[in-house]
């Protein structure tokens, strides 16, 4: 196994963290600022220079894999890259590697019609829209995605959507113009992952309403955000279905691997920069005579911390590297693995960067509630820890026969 990344690869690493330096994070402050003054739903102005920024300088659609469309990166090559980018809230999204856009984008390209590629994806390569999933329902236990109850039903030459959804991410955005949509065409079919498909929604077609955004412990995401959206006879052509009827957990297969180890890269970013505040904090505070970093507590923690992360990012290299190899379906296993691993390691080491801040470990200065509410929803989000971590047992048992 070779660990060391490929010289392209050096060489945009060097790229984008010298794009985060100069441009995101002296930029954090304003970004926020601009968020909370007036209406927080609306594009940060200072982030459409960044991504005119990112896109001259050729760092743009870093992502895509085994497409002509993005920059031609493997998910190993992707790796590091993500990793930079997810030092900062606002680190993705100059680079056009947002999610849920990036996902999205991955199941136009695999899966997408000439026609909807031309309509949809297009546009989100360009930056010049951007999207949503809508999958989770408050109705039911979406962690097993076929308890989902929402209907497509086919009259005629359209689909006809009912249902409602929440967790919808990227709705609060005027920028979103369309949505991934899975429900149940055939809800009686034997075969429970059969019975669901994923249409593509226009967000200004008629029935759609936006009930309320979803904050994470506090944060709403803005302009962002998570949305909980009523549908009520909404029509779309039957031109909008992706791959066919009850294909539904296919397409979910191929948009979720890559989805969930994004997330898990940007973790490994966040807990990277986590530890680092942890000891410029640790170093600069001084208590019972001596430096915060000479408590043994505190190097214990620091110690722990550089060995999750390196565990994690080693695990998320790993799991990259098969599903370049092998596939996405393949990599099942190594992609289960590294989401329970990574969002509780994350979780673990903002903990303990907040506890070495103290009072100042709680408040927004130093950015760790935010990172911590980012860590610990990913123990639930893109599916929840249980649901992973019983299917790699079920997948260890099956070595076992």
């Amino acid at each position: 196994m070779d660990f060391q990344h490929s010289l392209k690869v050096q060489a945009l690493q060097e790229r984008v963290g010298a794009f985060m330096d100069a441009h995101v994070y002296p930029n954090e402050e304003t970004m926020f600022a601009q968020i909370a003054d007036g209406d927080r739903w609306q594009p940060i102005p200072l982030m459409e220079d960044l991504k005119a920024r990112a896109r001259e300088a050729g760092l743009w659609n870093l992502f895509l894999p085994e497409s002509d469309l993005g920059a031609g990166l493997t998910n190993l090559e992707y790796a590091p890259l993500c990793e930079i980018m997810g030092r900062s809230p606002f680190g993705p999204e100059p680079f056009n590697c947002s999610a849920p856009d990036t996902g999205n984008m991955e199941v136009l390209a695999r899966y997408g019609t000439d026609e909807q590629k031309q309509r949809w994806l297009e546009p989100l390569l360009a930056g010049e829209i951007r999207s949503a999933f809508a999958m989770t329902e408050p109705a039911v236990a979406s962690s097993d995605a076929t308890n989902i109850e929402s209907r497509v039903e086919r009259d005629g030459d359209d689909y006809v959507i009912n249902g409602r959804k929440w967790w919808t991410s990227g709705a609060g955005d005027p920028r979103c113009k369309v949505m991934i949509f899975m429900g149940k065409t055939d809800p009686s079919n034997e075969d429970v992952y059969r019975q669901q498909s994923m249409i593509l929604v226009p967000m200004d077609t008629p029935g759609i309403a936006v009930e309320r955004m979803l904050p994470v412990f506090g944060y709403d995401d803005a302009p962002h955000g998570h949305a909980e959206i009523l549908f009520e006879d909404v029509r779309v052509p039957a031109a909008n279905m992706l791959l066919g009827e009850g294909r539904g957990f296919e397409i979910a297969q191929g948009r979720l691997g890559p989805g969930r180890i994004h997330h898990c890269m940007r973790l490994i970013g966040l807990a990277e920069r986590a530890l680092e505040r942890m000891c410029k904090r640790a170093k600069s505070r001084v208590a019972f005579g001596k430096p915060v970093s000479e408590q043994t507590v505190t190097q214990e923690r620091i110690a722990e911390s550089r060995i999750l992360i390196d565990q994690a990012r080693l695990l998320t290299l790993a799991a990259a590297d098969k599903m370049d190899r092998a596939g996405n379906k393949a990599a099942r296993k190594e992609i289960a693995m590294i989401k329970v691993a990574a969002p509780n390691m994350a979780c673990r080491v903002v903990d303990w960067a907040i506890q070495a801040h103290g009072a100042a470990g709680v408040a927004d200065d130093f950015g760790l509630p935010l990172a911590y509410s980012l860590a610990r929803y990913l123990r639930i989000g893109d599916g929840p820890d249980e649901v992973h971590r019983n299917q790699i047992a079920r997948l260890e048992l099956r070595r076992h026969n």
